[in-house]
Parts: C-alpha cells; sequence; structure tokens
C-alpha cells in the first residue's frame, strides 16, 4: 500500500516538473506598458502628491491675500464652496465671467474677486514660484476631491460647444519647425515615446488616463504639474511659443479632452515617472 502511495506521489511530481517548460513556453513576456504600470503602483501609496492636496486644502480654507478672505465662497460651478464633484465638470460656462473656464483659470479669477489678489500677475508668474505654486496646490486637492467620479463635462451652453470645436482644431493644428500637432503624438491608438504608451485623446482612452489623470506628481521633475503645465510642455515639445497660462486655446484644448474623456474615472492627482 505504501509503495503504492510513493509511486503516485512520484508520478505526480514528474508530471508536474514535466510541466514548468510548458507554463513558461505560453507565458508572454511583460511588455514596458506593463513594466510602467506596475512602478507606478509601487508608487501610489506613497504618492508625493498627497502633500500638495494637503496644502491646497489649507490654501482654500485660510483668509489670505489683500482682503484677507478664504477661496470657501469660491463657486467651481457646482454652487459656492462646493468642492467634491466640481473638478471632472471642469471647464465649463461661468455667468459671472461670461467665459468658459478651467480649474486654474477659475481659480484666477476667485482669487482676485473674493482675496483681491492680481490675476494677470499671478498668470505671469512661473510655474512653481509665489502665488502660482499656491494655484497648483489648490488644484491638486480639489481634484483630489472627485476622485474616482467619471468625467463628465457639460455641453449645453453655446460657448461650450464652440470651445469643444476651437479645442479640437487647435489639437490637429501643425505647425512649428517640426510640423507638430497634439494629434501626431495622440491622435491614434498604438503610439508611442520611448517606453512610453501615448494615449489617443481624441476619443475615451480608458479611466484614470489623459485627462482623467492630471494635475500629477511627476517623479523624474520632484514636482507636481497642473494641466495647464502639462500642455506647456507639449507645446514645448511641438516647438511651438508656450501658450498663456490659462489662455482660451489652453481652456479650449481641455475642453476637447475633457469631453472626449466622458464616463472615464478620474485619479487625479496622479503619479507619472
Amino acid at each position: 500500500m505504501r509503495s503504492t502511495r510513493l509511486m503516485a506521489a512520484i508520478a505526480a511530481a514528474t508530471a508536474a516538473f514535466a510541466a514548468v517548460p510548458l507554463l513558461a513556453q505560453t507565458q508572454q513576456p511583460k511588455s514596458a506598458a506593463d513594466g510602467i504600470a506596475e512602478y507606478r503602483k509601487m508608487l501610489e501609496d506613497g504618492n508625493p502628491a498627497e502633500l500638495f492636496e494637503a496644502k491646497g486644502e489649507e490654501l482654500w480654507k485660510t483668509p489670505r491675500g489683500p482682503k484677507n478672505v478664504s477661496l470657501e465662497s469660491c463657486d467651481l460651478g457646482l454652487g459656492p464652496g462646493v468642492v467634491k464633484g466640481a473638478w471632472v465638470q471642469l471647464p465649463r460656462w461661468f455667468p459671472d465671467t461670461k467665459k468658459v473656464q478651467d480649474l486654474e483659470s477659475r481659480l484666477l479669477s476667485c482669487m482676485q474677486m473674493l482675496q483681491g489678489y492680481d490675476a494677470e500677475e499671478i498668470a505671469k508668474t512661473p510655474f512653481d514660484k509665489g502665488e502660482q505654486a499656491s494655484v497648483t496646490a489648490l488644484a491638486a486637492w480639489i481634484s483630489s476631491m472627485s476622485r474616482g467620479m467619471k468625467m463628465a463635462l457639460p455641453q449645453k451652453h453655446a460657448e461650450e460647444k464652440r470651445y469643444y470645436e476651437l479645442g479640437k482644431r487647435a489639437f490637429f493644428y501643425r505647425g512649428g519647425p517640426m510640423d507638430f500637432s497634439c494629434a501626431s503624438c495622440h491622435g491614434e491608438p498604438g503610439k508611442r515615446i520611448r517606453l512610453q504608451d501615448l494615449p489617443d485623446l481624441t476619443k475615451n482612452p480608458g479611466d484614470g488616463v489623459g485627462f482623467a489623470a492630471w494635475p500629477a506628481y511627476r517623479v523624474s521633475s520632484g514636482e507636481l504639474w497642473s494641466m495647464q503645465r502639462r500642455l506647456n510642455d507639449c507645446f514645448r515639445q511641438q516647438r511651438f511659443p508656450y501658450p498663456g497660462f490659462a489662455s482660451d486655446v489652453t481652456v479650449a484644448l481641455g475642453v476637447y479632452m475633457g469631453v472626449n474623456a466622458k464616463g472615464a474615472e478620474s485619479i487625479a492627482p496622479a503619479i507619472k515617472r
């Protein structure tokens, strides 16, 4: 009886070892995209963006500026002081400014109207300097309050529709010494630069991809980038002149990408390589 059991165990072990080469042959090699995804996953628990979120929440609630007022009555589109869910519905039309505004340009308006800051002066300030750094931190916290929600930019107002078409034209516009456009990198699936897959932003690229991931902390530079800064760097790579901060063209590009991302889950502020 014991010998029979021994023979059965040996047979089972032999079969298991024989299957190892077969398993090795059937397993697909890990792609570069999978490797980068795993890398980001490992970093998520300690995303330094959380430090910017904490600073942004404090800035929102603290009386500041020439008028010594907080931003708690700022209307981000869902009513004065309502933050949760606002990010996934921006850019949108605002009746008080009679403009389509994204998060950063809307913050400039609130900082000027409520706190007495000079919005034009902040817009001219380099990234990560002075009150420009405050805008970035505020964007980090506000976007985090919509984490897990679906992108749902409104397209009811005529100006929202016009900005979508303007953003589409800007996205496909080719120019500069390299004859590049946004679509050169993000206009069709299957493209990548070095090891980085490039999402197709002419349609919904999926949850937490493209527009639904920014603001984001850039590990390579050790900085948190807002969508405005991300677009600024895209213009640099196209060898175009830098766009003005919170300019019509950057807001319009946000409308185009945001509407195309409808239904995608926001993970902002995300973490990038």
